[in-house]
């Protein structure tokens, strides 16, 4: 069976000659390299976000900012850069490639270079490793997605808080490859109940009979594509609720899509080996994704 991700893009030549921020300095791709020593390739200790370029310029970047500044905040990590510095350096960046849409960033934060190769976080003395790292990159999922549930789950905030963009993504890769050990593209996670959460990438949402069902958020990443697609249908009478829900559900449901920065809303075809509606994109997701549409273009 072939297999497409929710970040399948087109092949752009263009990509081979991008430059990449580090630290303050625009390096050619062969050349952007970090230590062997570093927190984020060592540990995963670090910070993220994904960022994407409609029309020259980057949706949502404030919301964007926010989630990075208190997840850097939670894990106490200074970044060493303003707000706003950190936007200016999206934007050589943007401008050092030529970027005008249909480009992807990938804004990487990093404890920095260890003294020592162990854990302790007082061993990154040289402050931290920022990454801008940018693509042009336009999605091509030929078909709607297929998901098969996994036995990983989403956890409890005590062992890794599901609403942290960290860079610690084991748990979310182990259930990807369960997905495709299963012979689908990717992995649809329960929470600690038993109830549908996630998938291992993005935020996950059902249609039943035009309500449009997500989890409560409360064991996953609270995804900005996630809330600009509840505020779009609180705005135009689509009934939706963030609530609990049951593979049960799931497998009943007329629609099923995803949702996040790379894809925007991304339709769910199959799940565990049941057809959902038709099997291809249904109305109520159609409309949503024409809404987000007429919202990130300028």
């Amino acid at each position: 069976m072939d297999t497409v991700t929710t970040h399948t893009a087109e092949d752009d030549p263009r990509n081979e000659t991008i430059l990449i921020w580090i630290n303050g300095t625009l390096k050619p791709r062969a050349e952007a390299l970090v230590s062997v020593f570093d927190s984020g390739f060592m540990l995963g200790d670090g910070v993220w976000e994904g960022l994407r370029l409609y029309d020259g310029r980057w949706s949502f970047i404030d919301a964007h900012m926010d989630r990075l500044f208190e997840a850097a905040k939670a894990i106490d990590l200074d970044i060493g850069l303003t707000r706003d510095q950190l936007i200016h350096a999206v934007i050589e960046t943007q401008r050092a490639n030529d970027m005008t849409t249909d480009a992807h960033c990938r804004l990487m934060v990093t404890r920095g270079i260890k003294s020592r190769p162990f854990q302790h976080p007082s061993l990154s003395r040289q402050g931290p490793t920022v990454v801008i790292l940018m693509e042009h990159s336009k999605p091509s999922i030929p078909r709607p997605i297929r998901l098969a549930t996994v036995p990983h789950l989403r956890g409890l905030p005590m062992t890794q808080d599901p609403k942290l963009n960290s860079h610690s993504k084991l748990n979310c890769i182990l259930a990807c490859i369960a997905a495709e050990k299963a012979g689908a593209d990717e992995a649809l996670m329960l929470d600690v109940h038993g109830f549908v959460n996630t998938t291992n990438a993005c935020n996950f949402f059902i249609v039943r009979k035009g309500e449009v069902w997500t989890s409560t958020g409360d064991y996953c990443m609270n995804g900005i594509t996630r809330q600009k697609v509840i505020d779009l249908c609180r705005a135009n009478d689509i009934p939706v609720y963030e609530r609990n829900f049951s593979l049960v559900d799931t497998y009943g449901a007329d629609e099923a899509f995803l949702t996040g920065t790379f894809g925007a809303q991304t339709p769910v075809g199959e799940i565990d080996g049941r057809v959902i509606g038709t099997g291809q994109m249904g109305p109520v997701t159609e409309r949503l994704r024409a809404l987000y549409k007429d919202l990130v273009t300028p």
